[in-house]
């Protein structure tokens, strides 16, 4: 910063000691140079001007090294604990497909029938009943675990899963 006032006028009515400057080839003229903790102040102020980087898209959540996806057991922690539950979600997947999209491969049509946190509450309050020949219980499974998926795409910038389409 350019400033024709001295040096010493400038700190004695600011009551400081003078800063460090150096000499500007212009005469007459100063140029202030910052501390480092000025610098740091000054840096920091510019990162709040700097928007938010989105996530760094991840292909899946257990991607990563074989440490990382051991943390995911997803045999052992997961079909072997709930295998006939499993198939009893599975099954509202295929009837699922049936319904929404006849005729064709199995996919979760996600513009079709959003509203997961409203049917697993309607699912959870007829629990252990049927709709239709599909178990309430079942349902509520489904509609649990799409709403998590969706979560869990939005939290971490995953893209959608391959059974999945908009």
């Amino acid at each position: 910063m350019l400033k024709k006032t001295p040096k010493s006028a400038r700190a004695h009515a600011q009551n400081k000691a003078p800063r460090r400057s150096a000499a500007d080839p212009r005469p007459g003229f100063t140029i202030d140079v910052l501390s480092r903790e000025d610098a740091a102040k000054f840096a920091s102020s510019l990162v709040s001007l700097v928007p938010p980087q989105p996530p760094t898209p991840r292909l899946r959540l257990i991607e990563g090294n074989s440490t990382h996806r051991k943390q995911y057991p997803m045999t052992t922690g997961l079909l072997d604990y709930f295998p006939d539950a499993l198939a009893a979600v599975s099954e509202v997947s295929f009837k699922g497909n049936q319904k929404h999209n006849p005729g064709e491969p199995m996919h979760h049509a996600r513009g079709k029938s959003m509203d997961h946190a409203d049917c697993i509450l309607r699912h959870l309050t007829e629990r252990g009943g049927f709709d239709g020949d599909i178990r309430h219980t079942a349902a509520l499974a489904w509609r649990a675990l799409a709403l998590l998926q969706e979560e869990l795409e939005t939290e971490l910038g995953l893209p959608l899963p391959r059974g999945a389409r908009v």
